[in-house]
């Protein structure tokens, strides 16, 4: 999956990972006790960094809210997509939290902390279209997501625009890795499906996503 520590051995009692288009799946990774100490801390995130709408290099808001946790944040605005050390308000982004972090260290190992934990929040009719996670400066690591609430329908493809996609759902509690040939694979949520969920007591679904940045 990486050319640096991997460690996908499936963990006693969860469920073996599963190819999806390149990447790999730990469905069920987190129970539900887990899942709902990680919603907590994210909770936690978003009131000392808010949720906010970033807006695309054309300037269209997108339709997902997000914020982050760690050294830096992904931004994206009329200038173009990139990491800040800060929140737009101005403050420091809190720390990622122990609960996020251990999902790292167990499937990617100890050699590197990633960076940044970027929050992705989508109510109904969110979506978020097909691509590439390249504004990071070392490929070699992996990203690596988890899907909390509402079922999302994942679509993933190859390293160039256009071609043949794969969908999958993902499920509350998975988690995915976009490593070796698929770390820069074009990928994207077509839709969340409402009430699929009972997570987040006001619908909706979080994806964390984390990565080495520099």
């Amino acid at each position: 999956m990486t050319n640096r520590e991997d460690r996908s051995e499936p963990a006693k009692g969860r469920p073996a990972p599963v190819a999806v288009g390149g990447a790999t799946l730990h469905p069920g990774w987190l129970a539900a006790a887990e899942q709902a100490a990680m919603v907590a801390d994210i909770r936690a995130i978003a009131a000392a960094a808010p949720l906010f709408t970033p807006l695309t290099a054309r300037g269209k808001p997108m339709s997902v809210r997000m914020t982050s946790a760690g050294r830096f944040g992904w931004f994206s605005d009329r200038l173009g997509y990139r990491y800040i050390s800060r929140h737009p308000s101005g403050s420091a982004w809190p720390a990622i939290p122990q609960s996020v972090l251990s999902v790292w260290t167990t499937l990617v190992g100890t050699g590197r902390a990633p960076d940044c934990c970027l929050v992705n929040f989508y109510s109904t009719g969110a979506r978020m279209g097909l691509h590439q996670d390249r504004d990071e400066a070392d490929f070699g690591w992996p990203v690596l997501s988890i899907s909390l609430g509402d079922d999302a329908l994942f679509r993933i493809g190859g390293t160039t625009r256009g071609g043949s996609t794969r969908s999958a759902w993902l499920h509350s509690g998975d988690v995915l890795l976009l490593g070796g040939e698929a770390r820069l694979a074009y990928h994207g949520v077509d839709r969340i499906v409402a009430g699929s969920s009972m997570l987040l007591p006001q619908g909706g679904r979080i994806n964390l996503t984390l990565r080495v940045v520099d």
